[in-house]
């Protein structure tokens, strides 16, 4: 039995699933996954889902937060309405769109941020790993300060150099950073999750996450292909996933 038939396989099984819990994607397993562990989202919440399109984790944020909480998705593709959330079209490191999600929230604290974003994908693996990775501090720049005190932040990223510099900023915001790969997951996948619990905004440092994940790149020797890491700005996310992903 090939490893590629048993990968498929164990795709479409989650493909299944979400089909019949009613979920958009099959990705909306892996927020349910993330949840299952670490029990970040309750009732009540106020949720903001970076790259929501095409809405499976917006559906499961609205599920768990319940009638009483409040979700905000944003992604550069429009996406068809989830019930009881309100979907936002462009960028979130648009300072326009950032303004929007502030005026949605209403002076309401967020208590947990997820995050499902992609780079644009070059083909060039420590270019794309390396922008994955300076796209997730962005979006920490600006979402931590809007994040209560105990509040949870989670985000995929692509496995390689630069993570553990990153694990080591993000600990200077929350007690508990963990990586957390989800069985929805592909086996072959090269993206993992860290799930951050328990902001503590009180400890924050005067300079931003971005720069501070920079100086720690370039206090690098090198990484894994030998090539000089320069984080690039880019837009949120542009991979288009499927409503199968």
């Amino acid at each position: 039995m090939s490893n590629r038939w048993v990968n498929e396989s164990r795709r479409d099984t989650w493909r299944r699933q979400a089909k019949e819990e009613g979920y958009r994607t099959r990705s909306a397993w892996k927020l349910r996954q993330i949840q299952d562990r670490y029990h970040l989202i309750r009732a009540g919440d106020v949720i903001l889902d970076v790259g929501c399109y095409p809405g499976g984790w917006a559906q499961v944020a609205v599920e768990l937060s319940g009638e009483e909480g409040e979700v905000i998705g944003v992604d550069l593709v429009p996406c068809i309405p989830v019930e009881g959330a309100k979907l936002l079209v462009g960028d979130i490191t648009d300072i326009a769109i950032q303004e929007s999600v502030v005026r949605e929230l209403a002076q309401r604290p967020l208590n947990v941020v997820v995050s499902d974003i992609s780079p644009d994908i070059t083909g060039n693996w420590s270019t794309d790993q390396a922008v994955s990775i300076d796209l997730v501090a962005k979006v920490l720049d600006f979402s931590l300060p809007l994040l209560c005190a105990g509040g949870s932040f989670v985000t995929k990223v692509f496995q390689g150099t630069g993570i553990d510099e990153l694990i080591g900023v993000l600990k200077e915001h929350f007690s508990k950073v963990r990586r957390f790969s989800p069985e929805a997951s592909r086996n072959a996948s090269s993206e993992v999750y860290i799930v951050c619990r328990n902001h503590q905004p009180w400890r924050t440092p005067n300079i931003s996450l971005t720069k501070r994940w920079e100086e720690s790149m370039s206090r690098l020797d090198g990484n894994e292909s030998g090539e000089d890491v320069e984080p690039s700005t880019v837009g949120f996310r542009v991979l288009k996933r499927t409503e199968t992903d």
